[in-house]
């Protein structure tokens, strides 16, 4: 693949952007930084609620990743209308956020708007399920390991020009 003039950017997204898109944020920015692709590849993440606005992530979320030595400074953020105007590719957690970025991107979007699970995943296992309301931190390590493989699988097929 040639050089690029610019950064290729991917904005992950979830509900209130404190659980799973902070998780396949940092994911993806391990995996950038493991292929040396830090200086052509961006990532962020954002809600499509403004409920946590301002908010760091869940302290699961940020355990998990530390477990993985994965370290992540962030506060949540709402998605705007000019992210799918400045974004690549944009990933929803589940069926309900890629909806609800279907009907959010504005006609003239430059984003590709796909389900991070459709990456790599089992086509039983693409969801990745919010962890919100569950106990414990075993459902954030099920979020780490799903992103892990997607967020790979991803760039791998981005890289090759595969993704449609």
């Amino acid at each position: 693949m040639g050089k690029r003039s610019q950064k290729s950017s991917v904005l992950m997204v979830c509900v209130g952007n404190i659980c799973r898109s902070p998780i396949a944020e940092a994911v993806m920015g391990e995996v950038i930084v493991k292929a040396g692709l830090q200086k052509e590849w961006h990532v962020e993440s954002a809600a499509i609620e403004g409920w946590h606005s301002g908010s760091m992530p869940d302290e699961r979320a940020l355990s998990v990743l530390a477990k993985h030595n994965i370290s992540y400074i962030g506060y949540a953020r709402v998605l705007t209308t000019d992210d799918f105007k400045k974004f690549d590719y944009i990933f929803g957690m589940d069926r309900s956020n890629l909806a609800a970025l279907k009907r959010m991107a504005p006609d003239n979007a430059k984003a590709k708007v796909l389900l991070l699970g459709n990456f790599g995943l089992k086509p039983d296992d693409r969801i990745i399920e919010d962890p919100y309301y569950s106990v414990g931190e075993e459902p954030f390590e099920k979020i780490y390991q799903k992103c892990s493989i997607a967020c790979q699988k991803f760039l791998e097929q981005a890289r090759m020009e595969q993704i449609l």
